[in-house]
């Protein structure tokens, strides 16, 4: 095989838009097998619960008037990576894109994000990665509409999935987070960022009489601009409406100083 091998997933499920956005811009670089949840996934992170069946349906999808068989996987989608891996191509392949997902993916949430686990769990197997996401208003998190546009995420997409595919990153960077402006063009520019350290995504509680009723947790958005770093990926996608480009690294050891932490225990 000579084209680039690129496994493709998401956390919004097989069926959504971002996700053939997404196959149709990288099948320009190489060959392109989807294996993605069955179900929706977000928030998913980089979870593997045992309570998942692990069923994989193959199933015929038209993508630009092509026909694909697209992999729908009864798990997770750090879970749909790894059948994606082990069982469906059987090899590694050269590129793990994870997206495009409904909504940004910033700040210290990204370790709830499905689209990121994703990407996570396919660094961890020495795969180069990638997660991508495009910023939308919350009411589309959730949804397959027909009113988001991905189409420059999508390009975004295979230009950085290239960019994976031909260079030699340092050895610290194990995967790439893109966040795509929803006023994105192709000429937007791209920057280099820090992950925030604040939280985006506010919590709320559900809203019930008992707690005996059924209840999730719900969330609004709730970044905050001042006095955020002008390199951290919040003010780069909201203040400067840039593409943010974080490398992430799977070392999530504090970058303190071990001799001043220990001393600052041992005293």
């Amino acid at each position: 095989m000579t084209r680039p091998q690129i496994l493709l997933t998401n956390d919004d499920g097989i069926r959504s838009p971002g996700l053939w956005s997404a196959a149709a811009s990288l099948s320009n670089l190489g060959f392109v097998t989807v294996t993605a949840p069955r179900d929706q996934s977000s928030g998913a992170g980089r979870s593997l619960p045992n309570t998942s069946d692990g069923i994989i349906r193959e199933e015929r999808v038209q993508v630009n008037g092509q026909e694909w068989s697209v992999f729908a996987v009864g798990g997770s989608p750090a879970q749909s990576v790894l059948h994606g891996v082990l069982e469906v191509l059987k090899f590694k392949p050269d590129l793990v894109v994870s997206g495009i997902n409904y909504g940004e993916n910033v700040a210290s949430g990204v370790t709830i994000s499905g689209t990121v686990g994703a990407a996570m769990e396919a660094a961890s197997l020495g795969i180069p990665a990638m997660a991508i996401s495009l910023e939308t208003d919350s009411k589309y998190h959730l949804s397959y509409s027909g009113e988001v546009n991905f189409s420059t995420a999508a390009e975004f997409a295979a230009r950085f999935a290239r960019m994976l595919l031909e260079k030699k990153f340092p050895p610290d960077v194990h995967l790439l987070k893109v966040d795509v402006p929803w006023d994105a063009t192709v000429d937007t520019p791209w920057q280099i960022t820090r992950v925030s350290a604040q939280r985006y995504y506010e919590p709320l509680a559900p809203n019930r009489k008992s707690w005996s009723e059924p209840g999730t947790i719900g969330y609004r958005e709730a970044g905050k601009l001042e006095n955020e770093p002008e390199d951290s990926d919040v003010y780069v996608l909201r203040k400067k409406r840039w593409v943010s480009v974080s490398p992430l690294s799977l070392d999530l050891t504090s970058r303190v100083s071990f001799e001043e932490l220990e001393r600052l225990m041992r005293n």
